[in-house]
Formats: structure tokens, sequence, C-alpha cells
């Protein structure tokens, strides 16, 4: 089986960088690339920001930092990346997007290079089929924050060959990740179970069974969860669970993914989370305080 030594990454943002922090300090050469040098610069600074804080915190040696950071380029020329030995994709869950790439890369690529997607809901179907590489396609869902998240769900899809999933399996396991096969199913593992429990706590919130801060609370310290359903959507980003549930209420036409009024009102209104500074939560006020929604 074939080693994985140099890696392209689709995408500089929160995934993209945190996937390519992964295997640059994995020991892997590492290619980045994104539509403009303002996008890759945030994501450089990111990148190097993180690895400070290993650094600091004592788990991992300076030179270490300073050896994955070499092995870092950044590129605007998806051609760039065609001698990689796996290329992940890690860009907006927009099929037509990815695929366009996808269609662009298969015909640089080599025969021996295995395309991955980090899409949370979209099918590794969806994506093989666009490609004449179908055997060598696969899924690889990280988690945010993929420095600190241990699990990547590898999937494989009806056209994946058995050497491919192993290849990429291998590749999961040799950043330091556990590796979970998952099957080719909108949401795969995670979202699959995820989802319908952050839409009822949206739906919970709707109805009035609870407050924000309650509703919270009582997940947190009723479940042992780290933090509550609340605040996690806000984590994850309003706008992206939203695109997520959409993509997995036409997949399965099960009312349990179809986004509640509130998120879909939440979303019009920009209230993203943190990323925006306002969802569930005021992210100005420290501590957070609940935004009244008008419920």
């Amino acid at each position: 089986m074939a080693e994985i030594k140099k890696v392209g990454v689709l995408g500089c943002g929160l995934m993209g960088s945190g996937i390519a922090q992964v295997a640059a300090t994995a020991g892997c050469t590492t290619v980045v690339r994104d539509v403009s040098d303002a996008v890759m610069a945030k994501g450089k600074a990111g990148i190097a920001k993180s690895l400070d804080k290993f650094v600091e915190k004592g788990k991992l040696p300076a030179a270490d930092r300073d050896a994955a950071l070499a092995r870092l380029s950044y590129v605007t020329d998806v051609s760039a990346l065609k001698d990689c030995d796996i290329i992940i994709e890690a860009v907006t869950e927009d099929l037509d997007l990815k695929n366009d790439l996808w269609k662009e890369l298969d015909a640089l690529c080599p025969a021996h290079t295995i395309f991955a997607s980090n899409t949370s809901s979209l099918t590794i179907a969806a994506m093989a089929s666009a490609t004449a590489r179908a055997d060598r396609f696969v899924g690889l869902h990280f988690f945010n924050p993929v420095p600190l998240m241990q699990l990547v769900e590898v999937v494989r899809t009806v056209t994946t060959s058995p050497a491919t999933f192993d290849r990429a399996m291998a590749f999961a396991k040799s950043l330091g990740k556990e590796a979970v096969a998952a099957k080719d199913n909108s949401g795969f593992i995670v979202n699959l179970l995820l989802v319908p429990y952050l839409l009822d706590a949206i739906r919970a919130l709707e109805h009035g069974v609870a407050s924000t801060v309650d509703i919270d609370n009582a997940m947190k310290l009723g479940c042992g969860y780290p933090m509550g359903p609340l605040t996690l959507l806000d984590f994850v980003g309003n706008d992206t669970t939203y695109k997520i549930a959409e993509i997995m209420f036409t997949e399965y036409r099960e009312t349990r993914y179809a986004p509640p009024p509130l998120l879909k009102r939440m979303v019009m209104a920009g209230l993203y989370g943190r990323k925006s500074g306002k969802g569930f939560y005021d992210y100005a006020a420290n501590p957070p305080v609940p935004v009244d929604l008008g419920l």
C-alpha cells in the first residue's frame, strides 16, 4: 500500500486550515489552495497561532512546530495540487462548486491520487460520479477544531475500492486520529444523530418548553455533555446547521431533519452564532447572555 507523503487541501477556512495543520504536523508535505491571498493569509495566521499554543502548553516541541510550518505552502492555482498523493476538499457545502473543482483536478492528477471530501452532509457518490476515478474517492470527515478533535469518519461509497478505503483509513490514523468507518449516507454517523438533536432543541425553545439557558444547562448537567445544544449551534454556526439540515431533509424527506422556522429566521437576520457575534447568545457580553428572539 503506497504511503501518502504529499497532501493537497482545497480550502483554507476553519476546517481546511485545521486539516492542513494536522497533515503538516504529521510529517506530510502539504499544499493549501484557496481563491484569494487574503483568505489564505487568515488561514496561515490561524495555523501559526494554533501551533504556537501547542508549544506554549508543552504539547509540541518548538522544532516540530517550525518543521510543520516549513512543510506548508499556499497557492491559488488548482494545478499546484496535481502531484499530491491525496487531495482533501474542505470548501463550502455547494455540490456544484465541489464538482467543478473535482472535474478540473481529475484531468490534472495522476492515477494514484486519492480524492477525499470533508463534506458533512452531501453524499460522496454525488461527487465521485463527477470524476473518472470513482474507485479512488472517499469521504474524510474531520471535526472542528481539527487539531484537537480526535475523530475522523472515513466514508466508503458504493464505488470506492477496498485498496482506496484501506489507504484512507491508514492515512487518517497516521495523523494521530481515531478513524471510524461509515457508509455513504447523508450525515454519516455523527450528523445523522446530532442534527435531529440540535433541531429538537430549537423546537423546544420555539414551543416555550424552557429558556435558552435552561435548555443548555439541562443537557449539560442531565446528560454530562460539555456544552448545551444551543451553545453548540452557535459554535458550529446556525447558517451552517441550516444548510446541513436542508441537505439532509432533501435526502431523507423526514421531518426530524427539517430546519425549524426559528432557525430560518435567525439565519435570515444574520444571527449565525459566535462568528457573527450573536446567535442564541450575544457574545459581546462576558459571559455571553441569551438573545431576545421575540418568543
